[in-house]
């Protein structure tokens, strides 16, 4: 079983997925962070250094030798994964895959992701929340058409890492 979070950045894919790679006993990995190992730079040296083309199409490849190990395990995706080439028609293909989509409001991805600002380069450049809420209004736009091509969808709002799990663990088994 591959169990792959995906969603806006905030929406707490990371974090979950520890969690629920502790209750579950199956193996977590944020594919960002592989990303990283395997090219030895961070996620935003690559886009600075590489573009945006090159570091899609390493996405791309890692995550499809990720998913080509027969093992078991929960992935984080990086929030705009499944918006690019075919990669969410690819994992809606496989059977041994379950996308999951941690929804947030923009109203609660713009309260998480204000305090984290100056450590997601992304948005660090806004100057106050409402052009932080602008900016994922606008990405979410353009990117649920993709987000909500999985198979579960999870609201987080209002609840905590665990309640979320829980919700997690309940839709699966």
């Amino acid at each position: 079983m591959k169990i792959i979070l995906l969603g806006y950045m905030g929406s707490g894919k990371s974090s979950i997925g520890k969690s629920l790679s502790k209750v579950t006993n199956i193996p977590f990995l944020d594919l960002d962070n592989v990303i990283e190992e395997k090219e030895s730079i961070s996620i935003s040296e690559i886009f600075n250094a590489k573009g945006e083309i090159y570091f899609r199409k390493r996405e791309q490849e890692i995550l499809n030798n990720v998913l080509r190990d027969n093992q078991s395990l929960i992935l984080a995706l990086g929030g705009g994964t499944p918006c690019y080439g075919t990669i969410m028609q690819n994992l809606n293909d496989m059977d041994d895959v379950t996308l999951i989509y941690l929804k947030a409001s923009i109203q609660e991805l713009t309260l998480r992701l204000w305090e984290e600002r100056a450590h997601r380069p992304m948005i660090a450049h806004l100057k106050d929340k409402i052009q932080l809420e602008d900016f994922i209004r606008k990405h979410l736009f353009e990117r649920n058409f993709y987000y909500n091509q999985a198979s579960k969808k999870i609201d987080t709002d209002g609840f905590n890492i665990s309640e979320i799990v829980q919700k997690i663990v309940v839709s699966l088994f």
